[in-house]
């Protein structure tokens, strides 16, 4: 027997981390018991030499194993080691016939959609958490105001119009548990109007399509050009609303020109319709001051869509929408018989905002995601037939592919090598048959500690396979 203390490779699990460390050593730990590679009664690592091995405090370790225990995966007694408790007893006696399908680990994750996690202000989050907390009264511990907190509506407010170009009050701001939330929200208050459809940019993010669809939308797709929404093509689609990213379209990355943007606005004067603006990285531009909100020139048409998502994390569910006045009462009709997201997270967000650490923490990150959207870009033009776009802006990078390579096998087989891709296809109203082909490059997820490792392993992977 070999005097090498146990750890977690010479047990061969394979760690996950793109969901966070502790998250991902549980799932591995559960599914090495569950499918029998830990037998009852083998010993695990220690906290400390686990610890070791993953490269993480022992406090992490200590929490995954705790975790494991109270779920009765594990057993610990005192002064021997922690060991594979008997979970069969837990098992299905009849289980489901059919060979397993392993889904791919993946260890470089270059899906779009969301920041890194390690790079959320923790320390300073919970210093206005702990502010917050000192001086609420009880009586603000109670039901929240569907439009959200008196005081993160203020300081919004401040913000957009500071930040972000747009003319706006507190009375005009609503706050949401995230954009789909918010769409959510738009898409019923239009239907609750009297609207039976309403347009989208194609190709453009699928969950807007899907969550204006269940409000009983039609949802009309309308082409993308490299000045932004086909105005004409929106004309001819009769939609009296329309759902557009102009400051940096989602997935292309074109910018909408003045003139569509003119256009735009005046399309929506002539039918009497409404404008839905997604903001949803526009605090990312990395060649000048990022580009002034659509709502900022025409507050009466426009309703503007802004989210913590891809500036903090998902996590904390916050989105605000800004609603000119004559959309506040139908928006007001469907949002009070909903629950709103916690008056705590938005109270802690307000001052994370009113004290300057929401910009700071933004004034670090941009700076990061643009060496790493330099660095992706460096890498990628090298490999004969990727062609990467110019803009230099968001959190995502969209390449065109060959039209000899196979969009849905090259993502299958990067899955395989531990690299995960997003593809275009998905992108448009009729993936199947799509107008071009290409890669929805984020380059934010990967930890600090893992990017330059983990971009290696994309460029590699692309070499071998375009």
């Amino acid at each position: 027997m070999s005097d090498e203390p146990l750890t977690i490779r010479s047990l061969a699990i394979e760690v996950d981390r793109s969901e966070g460390l502790r998250t991902g050593l549980e799932h591995a730990i559960r599914t090495a018991i569950r499918g029998g590679r830990l037998m009852p009664g083998s010993a695990m690592p220690s906290t400390r030499a686990a610890a070791t091995d993953l490269g993480c405090s022992r406090a992490t370790v200590v929490a995954a194993f705790e975790q494991l225990q109270a779920e009765g995966y594990l057993l610990a007694r005192q002064g021997v080691a922690t060991v594979v408790a008997d979970v069969r007893s837990a098992r299905s006696p009849h289980p489901s016939p059919g060979p397993r399908v392993e889904t791919p680990t993946i260890r470089a994750d270059f899906r779009p959609g969301e920041p890194d996690g390690s790079s959320f202000p923790r320390q300073k989050w919970l210093a206005s958490t702990r502010r917050v907390l000192a001086k609420l009264e009880d009586d603000r511990l109670g039901y929240p105001d569907p439009r959200g907190t008196a005081e993160l509506r203020a300081v919004l407010a401040d913000y957009l119009a500071r930040s972000r170009a747009l003319e706006v009050g507190a009375r005009s701001v609503r706050v949401t548990a995230g954009f789909a939330s918010a769409i959510g929200f738009v898409g019923e208050a239009l239907t609750q109007m009297g609207h039976e459809s309403i347009a989208v940019e194609d190709p453009a993010l699928p969950i807007t399509r899907d969550v204006l669809g269940l409000t009983g939308l039609e949802v009309v797709p309308i082409p993308v050009d490299r000045d932004g929404l086909d105005i004409a093509a929106l004309e001819a689609s009769k939609s009296r609303a329309v759902v557009v990213t102009p400051g940096h379209q989602y997935p292309l990355g074109v910018v909408m020109s003045p003139d569509r943007r003119a256009a735009l606005v005046d399309w929506a004067d002539r039918v009497d319709g409404w404008i839905v603006e997604d903001d949803y990285d526009g605090e990312f531009r990395y060649d000048r001051q990022p580009i002034g909100s659509l709502q900022g020139i025409a507050p009466e048409r426009v309703i503007y869509a802004g989210t913590a998502s891809k500036a903090l994390v998902p996590g904390i569910r916050l989105g605000w929408l800004v609603a000119p006045a004559a959309f506040r009462r139908p928006l007001d009709a469907v949002r009070h018989i909903r629950a709103t997201t916690s008056s705590l997270e938005q109270l802690a967000f307000a001052d994370l905002i009113e004290r300057g650490e929401f910009e700071r923490h933004l004034r670090k990150v941009r700076a990061t995601y643009r060496q790493r959207r330099q660095s992706l870009a460096d890498a990628l033009h090298p490999i004969t037939g990727i062609r990467v776009p110019s803009e230099q802006a968001g959190l995502h990078l969209t390449c065109a592919l060959p039209d000899s390579i196979d969009e849905a096998a090259l993502i299958e087989a990067a899955a395989e090598r531990g690299v995960g891709l997003v593809g275009l296809h998905p992108h448009w109203a009729d993936p199947i048959r799509p107008t071009s082909s290409g890669l929805v490059l984020g380059f934010t997820r990967p930890p600090v500690h893992r990017f330059d490792h983990d971009l290696s392993l994309l460029v590699k992977t692309l070499r071998d396979l375009v």
